[in-house]
């Protein structure tokens, strides 16, 4: 039987990652704005724990994006498919990652993809062109962690 599961990312502001990685990916970033108010009004979160960001209540230090295409709980705005989380932790990012995204563009539409992450906010590191095993940017995005865009 095949497990759900979640990709999560540590970050140093959740909420501005979650919307880069949306835009990259043509994802969603999730609303649990009706679930925070919920929650708040029952007292059963407290006021601290919770943010505004681009006009939704949010819980603090996190956020998450989905596939547009893929079903989620309209109660909690929880995605039950592909969704990423990003969740905010103490310390900084200190090495190189041990995983990572491929990010995948139109066939031999390589310059416009990493055109536009950049636009986004992404740094190109360092091409890799291997001819017939292929051809990618290593890039970073705005917290410094590394993707390819192929």
């Amino acid at each position: 039987m095949a497990l759900s599961w979640k990709l999560v990312v540590d970050s140093v502001n959740a909420p501005v990652l979650a919307d880069f990685w949306a835009a990259a990916l043509g994802y969603e970033v999730e609303d649990p704005s009706v679930l925070v108010g919920r929650l708040l009004a029952a007292g059963h979160l407290p006021a601290e724990a919770v943010a505004e960001h681009d006009g939704r209540t949010i819980f603090r230090g996190y956020a998450a994006i989905r596939h547009p295409d893929d079903p989620f709980d309209a109660t909690s705005g929880v995605g039950l498919g592909r969704r990423l989380l990003f969740q905010d932790v103490p310390e900084g990012k200190t090495g190189k990652n041990r995983l990572h995204i491929d990010v995948h563009g139109e066939p031999g539409g390589l310059d416009a993809l990493v055109a536009r992450l950049e636009g986004l906010g992404a740094t190109r590191v360092r091409e890799v062109d291997k001819g017939p095993a292929g051809h990618w940017w290593i890039m970073l995005d705005p917290e410094g962690n590394e993707f390819c865009a192929t």
